[in-house]
């Protein structure tokens, strides 16, 4: 995308063209996070223009076409006058609004907003290209709607949260900004100087027929997954080295060591670090595919001048990889857990029982190993697919369904989860280090021994645990313990040779 990217000096902000086609993860985060603006390409604007035209001759002949002239679901055989056109379409975001639950968070709701814009930019929708630009003006004040999370089974798309994000752009419900707070919609975007949407026809069902809600998610979890990954070996390495374990089962000993094996958290690190790299870098590929498809239904294509009834809403690719990704990521949080074990058991690591002088007195890191426990038992539970389930809805018209929202969520809880056992390995392991000074470790986890240290000091006697273990997980979400090592790292494969790894950018 940098190629799409240009710095309008006048408003001091950076633009991320939009076509469709080119969306990735990484991005798509970044606009979540506020960090663009977002525009069309002329060429998406061009293909955007040409399908509208493709329904304004449907409409102008009388042509019958799903969802611009007839009901939806059950009702796609009931044909709706002419006059009530533009009802049926708000009539449909209104009733499709229907969720339940907390709102996504003001980062997740831009990513939604972001993703659905990209997929009406590929021009297969019928969405004029007035309404899309007042979604890319709502987008660029940060006037983004209520959102609740749940909702959604995932076919025909996220119908329910989608509804909730048009409602907004409606002027009805409530919407967000910086300048607002929480407020109702219309006072929101007339506080910003825009005006709420009145939709045409067939532009409700292109608003809410697609997986933009759990690709979203799913481009947050994935992201997440690849820097927690990243880490994981880092801080397995601190481990292997705070219990004096060998290298040799890694084919590249560079110590003399009398201990024959390690046990396997320790000796197959690779292997099992290894499938869940592969695993991400699987789930990334899905969905770089997902972001830039169009789901709409039915799709425009102007070039035929004809529309197509099919299933790309259904939710199926981006569920069946976000419950892999769920199931790839846990490992790594399962093995961490057990080399936390092996740090605080002083009959496995010899060292002060749970990290800390005067046991006993002290308790040490004891419940935090705990708190690691009960983070990868509940992730196991979670990480049962949602995508196996499907309950049939709109009276057995969709009758299959992806379960792909709470695929989504779930992922993300525990990718979370990942990121907290391994923050507490990280404290664990720096802390096992501090028992064996003088000795020195290489270089690369000295730095991370050091930079824990400007957020965490050792552990010499009992206090709250909960903020160090907080401090740990920010430096693993900022991703700073790849940073200091990364360096080191890059200069060892380029001396050797390696191939790059399936996560590297």
């Amino acid at each position: 995308m940098g190629d799409l990217m240009e710095e309008h000096n006048e408003l001091v902000k950076i633009y991320l063209s939009l076509d469709g086609n080119s969306l990735n993860t990484a991005d798509l985060v970044r606009l979540g996070k506020g960090l663009f603006n977002i525009k069309l390409t002329y060429e998406a604007e061009g293909k955007v223009n040409e399908a509208r035209e493709v329904i304004e001759t449907i409409i102008k002949e009388n042509r019958v076409v799903y969802g611009v002239n007839t009901g939806f679901g059950k009702f796609a055989h009931t044909l709706i006058p002419k006059d009530k056109l533009m009802e049926l379409q708000a009539n449909l975001i209104r009733s499709h609004s229907a969720g339940v639950g907390p709102p996504l968070s003001v980062e997740r709701t831009r990513m939604l907003l972001a993703l659905r814009i990209n997929v009406l930019a590929k021009g297969y929708s019928g969405v004029s290209m007035e309404t899309i630009q007042a979604m890319v003006k709502a987008f660029n004040a940060s006037c983004l709607s209520w959102v609740p999370e749940k909702g959604t089974v995932g076919a025909s798309g996220d119908l329910a949260p989608l509804a909730h994000l048009t409602l907004g752009l409606m002027g009805e419900g409530r919407m967000w900004s910086p300048q607002r707070g929480w407020d109702h919609a219309k006072t929101v975007l007339e506080c910003h100087g825009l005006t709420p949407l009145v939709l045409k026809p067939k532009e409700g069902i292109g608003l809410i027929n697609g997986t933009q809600m759990m690709s979203s998610l799913a481009a947050e979890a994935v992201e997440r997954a690849v820097g927690v990954a990243r880490q994981a070996d880092i801080i397995a390495a601190l481990s292997l080295e705070a219990l004096r374990g060998t290298t040799k089962a890694f084919h590249n000993s560079h110590r003399t060591c009398d201990r024959v094996q390690d046990a396997y958290t320790l000796r197959c690190i690779p292997q099992v670090h290894g499938v869940a790299n592969d695993t991400i870098a699987f789930v990334k590929s899905i969905l770089s595919t997902e972001l830039n498809s169009a789901t709409d239904n039915p799709l425009v294509f102007a070039e035929r001048g004809e529309t197509i009834s099919g299933g790309n809403f259904h939710g199926e690719y981006p569920a069946k990889a976000l419950d892999y990704l769920a199931i790839g990521v846990h490992e790594l949080a399962s093995m961490s857990e057990r080399r936390t074990e092996r740090l605080v058991n002083p009959s496995l690591s010899e060292l002060p029982a749970f990290l800390v002088q005067d046991g006993g007195l002290n308790s040490g890191f004891m419940i935090a190993h705990c708190t690691a426990a009960a983070l990868v038992s509940e992730s196991k539970t979670l990480c049962h697919p949602s995508s196996v389930d499907s309950l049939s809805t709109s009276a057995a018209t969709e009758d299959h369904v992806s379960m792909g929202g709470w695929a989504a969520r779930k992922a993300l809880r525990v990718v979370e989860h990942v990121e907290q056992v391994l923050a507490i390995e990280l404290l664990a392991a720096c802390q096992a280090l501090e028992f064996l000074r003088p000795l020195k470790s290489t270089t690369p986890l000295e730095k991370v021994h050091e930079l824990v240290r400007t957020v965490v000091r050792p552990w010499d006697h009992d206090r709250q645990m909960s903020p160090d273990i907080e401090a740990a997980h920010t430096l693993l979400r900022e991703e700073k313990v790849w940073e200091v090592a990364r360096p080191y790292m890059d200069q060892y494969r380029d001396r050797l040779g390696l191939k790059p790894l399936p996560l590297d950018d």
